[in-house]
């Protein structure tokens, strides 16, 4: 198969839960568990830190990866989900997997996957320890995929587990109260192995010293600690909080015998981009009309977004917003400006939730705009309309982003 039809392959015939929802979700590890017994267990030939998180899972991911790479260590990361290319999941010093290396791992492995129904995500998780394995990465940044408990990531045994925070998303499967879900993440946490909660909340914060007590590991939260104040190019306001998570979690690694100086630290964050190729957080895309784009998609996430847009200085504002059909809209309508012209669209995944649909829901609530047939049509009507000193802002879900940048 070529590059495009293994990929093609491995989308449509097992379950992606970012294409379809609910019908692709694992409810244990017995896959996963199975395939890397299988494989021999690559997992346990590399060192790594593992997080999760509800937001700012994935930026922490490429901070300390960035950090990591600018000490001179050889750095896997594992995120999901890509944006552009599948192999933005799997990297090596910010580095792609290569396309011969994901063919050759699905043709090697496909009769086992096929005969025991492996889910796109355990297959892709497969592919990275055994990628990371193979190359003799010195540690690997593993993010979540979802919850932490049940997620197929969650076989190793890191240096340092990192929860950055708890929100509410993906409720259908996680629960639905904040504890519930905190539960559900502090699955990651092993014992005697150190664990950082990016933050204190008020409904979490028992849970997840519960866990630790239990596994008799030590537990800290990062925004209880006093650090120095550091820039980074990833400029979203959210991402103080991301920043402060990672300062704990490499203060985690430094005690395990990671030489981390603070110029690694300091030019670390400042070359995230450059280091992993991390796109989608408060990216600036055009200027002239100012044109950016956020995968911010639940509560938490896009009040910091509409909090960032606020500082913003611009005549009118014109937003190109889609989202996924299981999105509780109730949850998210109050945050949206009702001052702006909306460009309603769908992203192109089976999970889309159709653009009039939107338009309907957001009209209710006093957000006017007009229904478009695909995300680029939106966006184009939006450059077309939008003057020089105007903003345009791109979002909703991490789909719509994708088929812009």
């Amino acid at each position: 198969m070529t590059y495009q039809e293994t990929l093609d392959w491995m989308f449509s015939q097992l379950p992606m839960y970012q294409r379809q929802g609910q019908s692709a979700f694992r409810k244990d590890l017995t896959n996963t568990l199975k395939l890397v017994e299988y494989l021999n267990h690559p997992e346990k030939d590399f060192k790594s830190t593992h997080v999760a998180g509800t937001n700012g899972k994935g930026s922490t991911s490429h901070m300390l990866a960035s950090i990591l790479q600018e000490a001179g260590y050889k750095v896997g990361l594992y995120t999901s989900p890509h944006l552009k290319d599948f192999r933005e999941r799997i990297k090596i010093n910010g580095k792609v997997i290569s396309k011969p290396y994901v063919n050759g791992f699905i043709k090697r492995h496909k009769q086992f996957f096929e005969a025991n129904s492996l889910s796109f995500f355990e297959m892709t998780v497969g592919m990275a320890f055994e990628y990371f394995s193979k190359q003799k990465v010195d540690i690997a940044v593993i993010e979540v995929g979802m919850g932490g408990r049940l997620d197929s990531t969650n076989i190793i045994t890191p240096e340092v587990s990192v929860i950055t925070n708890i929100g509410f998303d993906h409720m259908q499967f996680l629960g639905n109260t904040l504890e519930a879900i905190a539960s559900e993440k502090a699955g990651i946490i092993k014992p005697n192995i150190p664990v950082v909660i990016g933050e204190t909340q008020k409904e979490t914060s028992s849970v997840f010293k519960e866990v630790a007590l239990k596994n008799n590991t030590s537990i800290v939260f990062a925004d209880k600690e006093k650090f120095d104040t550091y820039a980074s190019d990833l400029t979203g306001i959210y991402q103080s909080k991301n920043i402060v998570t990672v300062l704990q979690a490499i203060k985690e690694l430094q005690k395990k015998g990671f030489i981390l100086s603070e110029e690694n630290i300091k030019q670390g964050l400042l070359q995230v981009v450059r280091n992993t190729g991390l796109m989608g957080r408060w990216q600036t895309i055009k200027i002239n009309p100012k044109v950016v784009c956020d995968t911010g998609h639940n509560r938490d996430g896009l009040n910091y977004v509409m909090k960032q847009l606020q500082n913003e200085d611009f005549d009118a504002l014109h937003i190109v917003f889609g989202v996924v059909n299981d999105k509780d809209l109730t949850s998210i309508m109050d945050l949206l400006p009702k001052k702006a012209t909306y460009y309603f669209c769908k992203p192109d995944i089976p999970r889309g939730l159709e653009a009039t649909e939107l338009k309907k829901a957001l009209y209710s609530f006093g957000l006017l705009g007009k229904a478009y047939g695909s995300v680029n049509e939106a966006y184009k009507c939006a450059l077309k309309n939008a003057k020089s000193n105007d903003f345009i802002f791109i979002g909703g879900s991490t789909f719509v982003v994708a088929e812009i940048i």
